[in-house]
């Protein structure tokens, strides 16, 4: 008989910022167990079994480990962008309820692609360069050098008080 996966590492779509500007973005769930469920109702700020509230409480007992914080609890859930908290919430979902194989599926579905190996681009022009040319394709003439700004490259829209 095959052992039971309890932890499920995962990695967060956008990542928890703390009061100290860290990024935070892997982490452990666990399991639930009746508890986990349970006891987040006798929280005097819950109303009901309907309060999104108990949804941040849960979250918060089985995340295991996020990044380098010392323990997770309800405020560091109440912290994190909505995208993550949606994440954390199918996540349970499918550990405790699902086929714990789709947990690959999830995460690959909200993480960014792996970038492809690309040759190094070439070094990006100095804001102010000198463009050399000796006529247009009408045959007309220009200076043979003339310095050009990069803002000179994009063309600006009147206000309404210059038309």
């Amino acid at each position: 008989m095959a052992g039971l996966q309890t932890e499920f590492a995962f990695t967060l779509p956008k990542g928890y910022v703390d009061g100290e500007g860290v990024l935070h973005r892997h982490g452990t769930m666990r399991l639930a167990t009746a508890r986990d469920e349970i006891e987040p109702l006798r929280d005097p700020r819950i109303t009901g079994a309907d309060d999104p509230f108990l949804t941040i409480l849960v979250i918060a007992r089985v995340i295991t480990s996020l990044g380098t914080l010392r323990q997770v609890t309800p405020n560091e859930v109440e912290g994190l962008f909505a995208a993550d908290l949606a994440f954390l919430q199918d996540l349970y979902g499918i550990i405790n309820f699902g086929d714990p194989a789709d947990v690959e599926v999830l995460q690959r579905a909200v993480l960014p692609p792996e970038p492809e190996v690309a040759p190094a681009a070439p070094p990006a022009p100095a804001p102010d360069r000198v463009e050399s040319f000796a006529g247009d394709r009408a045959g007309n003439e220009f200076e043979a050098a003339r310095p050009m700004r990069a803002r000179a490259q994009i063309e600006e829209v009147p206000s309404a008080s210059e038309r």
